[in-house]
C-alpha cells in the first residue's frame, strides 16, 4: 500500500503514530511488574529517592525522596509508603537529588549517618544527620562557585563516595548545564574547628552537550562512578581522585529510547550485582552486569516517566525479603518493589 501525504506535517504525524504504535507493541512484550507499595503523594514533583537502612531494626528503615519545586521538601516514608512527617525536611528551594552515607566522623568519638542533597535554587549542597534530621552544614555549601554563567551553577545530581582507602567522604555533583569537560565537581567533606566544610578536590567528566547530566551513582567497593549523559550513554570513571580523570568507558546508549535517567547499583558478594538504569521515555529499566557492564535485559515496572531510582540488597521486612528497589513515578509518588521481582 502506498500513502500520499498532502504536506510534510501530515507525513510527520503519520510517522509519529507508527512509531508510537511500534513502541507500545515492544513495551507490551515485556511482562508488567506491579509495585508492592505505592507511597503517599507529595505536593509537587517527585524526582529522586535514597534508602537509609536502620542499624538495629531494618523494618524501621526510611526511604527519602525529593519533591522538586520552590516550596519543595525531602519526604521521608516508612516501608509501608506512609509519610513520616517528623523526618520530612520542608521549605527547601527545589531539592533535586539525594543520597545517604553511613558513619561520618563528627568528632573524635562520634559518628553519624548523613543525608545529602542538592538545593538547586540556592546553588548549594545540604547535609543533615540521620535519623535525627538535624542540619550539620551551617546552612549549606555553595557549589560551582568558580563558574560565571549562572546556568552552570545549578546543582542537580549527587552521590556520596566513602573511600575504602582512607574513609574520606566525597560528594560528587552534576548540574543543569556545563562544559564539555569537567562537568562534575567532587568535594571532600572534612571536619574543621568551625564545623564541616566541603572542599573542591577535582573537576572531571565528559559531556556530550546533547541534553544534561543528572543521575550519578557510586560503586565504592569497586571504585567507580557512573553517570547518565542523557541521550548519549552511561559514563564510567574512577571514584578515587588520585586515580585520575580519564574516562574508563561509555556504554549502553543503544538500549535506551532517549533519556538515560536514574542509576541504582545492586551489590552482592564478590563484586556480583547489577546496574539498574531508568529508560525514561519507555517507562522501563535496563539491567546491566555490575562487573562487565554488559546489557542483560529490560524490565517493565509500570512506572511513568521515571527519573531517580535506588536499591538495597539486604532483607528489610516480610514484604521486602530480598531487598528493596525504589523508583520515582511521575504521579507525585514512589514505587517500592521486593528486589526479587525486579531481578527475576
Amino acid at each position: 500500500m502506498i500513502f500520499k501525504f498532502k504536506n510534510k506535517a501530515q507525513k510527520s504525524m503519520y510517522i509519529l503514530a507508527v512509531f508510537t504504535l511500534f513502541y507500545c507493541e515492544v513495551r507490551n512484550t515485556i511482562a508488567l511488574i506491579k509495585p508492592d507499595i505505592i507511597t503517599e503523594s507529595t505536593l509537587n514533583d517527585t524526582d529522586d529517592p535514597a534508602i537509609w537502612v536502620h542499624p538495629t531494626d531494618r523494618s524501621q528503615s526510611i526511604v527519602f525522596g525529593t519533591d522538586k519545586e520552590t516550596n519543595g521538601a525531602i519526604y521521608a516514608f516508612n516501608l509501608e509508603g506512609k509519610v513520616l512527617e517528623d523526618k520530612t525536611i520542608r521549605n527547601i528551594k527545589r531539592p533535586n537529588n539525594v543520597d545517604v552515607a553511613y558513619g561520618f566522623q563528627m568528632n573524635d568519638t562520634t559518628t553519624t549517618d548523613i543525608l545529602v542533597f542538592t538545593e538547586r535554587e540556592k546553588m548549594q549542597l545540604r547535609i543533615f544527620s540521620v535519623p535525627e534530621m538535624k542540619p550539620i552544614d551551617a546552612g549549606g555549601f555553595k557549589v560551582f562557585e568558580d563558574e560565571e554563567n549562572s546556568e552552570n551553577k545549578l546543582p542537580m545530581g549527587i552521590a556520596i563516595y566513602k573511600s575504602p582507602i582512607d574513609t574520606s567522604f566525597y560528594a560528587i555533583i552534576s548540574r543543569k548545564s556545563g562544559p564539555k569537560q569537567g562537568y562534575l565537581y567532587q568535594y571532600k567533606l572534612v571536619r574543621e574547628a568551625n564545623g564541616i566544610q566541603a572542599k573542591l578536590v577535582r573537576k572531571f567528566g565528559d559531556f556530550s552537550g546533547k541534553k544534561e547530566i543528572e543521575a550519578i551513582a557510586v560503586d565504592a567497593e569497586m571504585g567507580f562512578i557512573y553517570y547518565a549523559d542523557e541521550g548519549h550513554g552511561i559514563r564510567k570513571y574512577y571514584a578515587e581522585p588520585s586515580k585520575g580523570n580519564k574516562e574508563i568507558s561509555c556504554f549502553g546508549a543503544e538500549y535506551f529510547k532517549n533519556d538515560i535517567e536514574g542509576i541504582a547499583i545492586a551489590k552482592f558478594d564478590d563484586n556480583a550485582g547489577y546496574l539498574i538504569v531508568s529508560d525514561q521515555q519507555r517507562g522501563q529499566f535496563n539491567v546491566f552486569d555490575r562487573t562487565t557492564n554488559k546489557f542483560i535485559n529490560a524490565v517493565n515496572l509500570s512506572t511513568l516517566g521515571t527519573d531517580g531510582c535506588e536499591v538495597v540488597t539486604i532483607p528489610l521486612n516480610e514484604k521486602f525479603k530480598s531487598g528493596l528497589f525504589v523508583a520515582m513515578n511521575e504521579e507525585k509518588n514512589f514505587y517500592f518493589y521486593d528486589l526479587d521481582k525486579v531481578l527475576k
